[in-house]
């Protein structure tokens, strides 16, 4: 009897410690669980704010963006867009055909000046290898050109080829020797064909031969030069800088079209300040420059320099600008356009009028500017994009010009011409103006 009352006592014992071992167990089990929600809770906690400001730093981000240019203007004949970096040099080709632009892209495009006026502009790209080009010009048969390499610092010729019936473009093999030590200012091939110009920020300018060889060397002694240019006649280099002066220089060629030197030829000289830039007209016998002093000045260049005449200044008028301004003159001498800041301002050149104004072209500063070989647009670069504007203020210049001179016409012949002249100049204007009513009213 008592064995059988401890063996149900041992049974009794061990299910006791059989179920508080279970529920130790369990209870072990739901102290887990309860960690586990509790971490993840706190993860979620911390995750969930560092998410949320993460996507409202994102949506600010995209807030804070800039907001793309937009501009219009009753001038603006066309937007030429194809680059997708900063345009920052143009030049026309001496046929009127193109006009080259370069940018950061890595690519140079020419545009055909006929398509100015379409809904659509397609444009030939040159692809700079393994660097960008900062400046673009044509050569004088436009079937090549130059570029100054932004990495390189220095200049790389493209040769232009029809292949199968379509044009492409060959680099030259070999770049030109490195010679300039300080940011490239301009470069330009004479209108001769005969040398090319290369000029720097620290006074130096040099003279090449087609090949790539240094026929000479200038220093301008201006401190420091803030532009240069070959004249379009192709006898003249001329540079501007600190100084209020801008000096002219003769490169010299033999008969048989050998070099022989560069001679200093005449000097501009009457602002109170340095200049920022200065423009040719077509004939080179025309020359205007923008001053730091708020002033334009428009000389006559058409001199005999060999036999001490001295250029003259035709007439000073104010103006706006800044550093980095740039100022074009129309081929036929009767605009002047002058950019300051990502503003342009157009004037008559033989009475100093200003004609119109052209605010806020870009976001940013105007990088280049100049007339097509027509006088009929106004073209400027800045940002990814190329304006072009019509040159209202030329055609108004040309028939007041031919006015004046059907007053003094005494044959008969001439009258009937300069009529003719005079109504085909007010049609094209008249066209121009009504065309940009309809874009500013539609």
């Amino acid at each position: 009897m008592e064995l059988a009352a401890l063996v149900a006592l041992s049974v009794l014992l061990g299910a006791l410690v059989i179920l508080v071992g279970l529920a130790v167990g369990r209870r072990k089990e739901e102290l887990r669980e309860e960690a586990e929600q509790e971490a993840e809770s706190a993860g979620s906690a911390v995750k969930g704010p560092s998410a949320k400001k993460q996507k409202q730093e994102k949506q600010r981000g995209r807030k804070e963006k800039a907001p793309q240019h937009s501009f219009s203007h009753p001038l603006l004949a066309a937007s030429l867009k194809g680059h997708s970096g900063n345009v920052t040099c143009l030049d026309f080709s001496s046929n009127g055909k193109y006009l080259a632009s370069c940018a950061d892209d890595r690519t140079v495009r020419l545009w055909s000046t006929k398509d100015f006026l379409d809904r659509e502009h397609k444009c030939l790209r040159a692809n700079v290898e393994l660097d960008h080009a900062t400046l673009v010009r044509f050569s004088p048969d436009s079937r090549a050109f130059i570029t100054w390499l932004a990495n390189g610092d220095t200049i790389r010729i493209f040769k232009m080829m029809k292949e199968d019936g379509t044009l492409i473009f060959k680099a030259a093999p070999e770049d030109f020797p490195l010679k300039h030590k300080a940011t490239i200012l301009n470069i330009g091939i004479a209108d001769t064909g005969k040398f090319i110009m290369s000029a720097s920020s620290d006074t130096s300018i040099y003279i090449w031969d087609l090949k790539g060889e240094v026929l000479a060397s200038i220093n301008t002694n201006q401190i420091t030069n803030s532009y240069a240019a070959i004249s379009p006649c192709g006898r003249f280099v001329a540079s501007c800088g600190f100084t209020p002066d801008v000096k002219i220089w003769e490169v010299c060629f033999g008969k048989g079209g050998d070099f022989k030197d560069v001679a200093r030829a005449f000097d501009l000289k009457g602002h109170s300040a340095g200049v920022h830039a200065f423009a040719f007209s077509n004939d080179s016998h025309r020359m205007v420059t923008v001053s730091k002093d708020g002033t334009w000045k428009l000389w006559n260049t058409n001199v005999e320099y060999k036999k001490q005449q001295d250029p003259y200044l035709l007439r000073t008028v104010p103006c706006a600008s800044s550093e980095g301004s740039r100022v074009a003159l129309s081929p036929d001498g009767r605009v002047v356009a002058i950019s300051d800041g990502s503003n342009v301002a157009m004037y008559n050149a033989s009475n100093g009028e200003l004609q119109e104004e052209l605010h806020c072209v870009y976001s940013g500063q105007i990088t280049d500017l100049r007339f097509d070989i027509n006088g009929r647009f106004l073209v400027c670069s800045g940002d990814k994009a190329i304006r072009v504007f019509h040159n209202t203020p030329g055609y108004r210049a040309a028939i007041r010009d031919m006015e004046d001179m059907l007053k003094k016409a005494q044959n008969e012949s001439m009258k009937q011409r300069l009529k003719q002249q005079i109504t085909e100049a007010q049609a094209a204007l008249d066209t121009v103006v009504g065309s940009s009513v309809e874009r500013r009213t539609s």
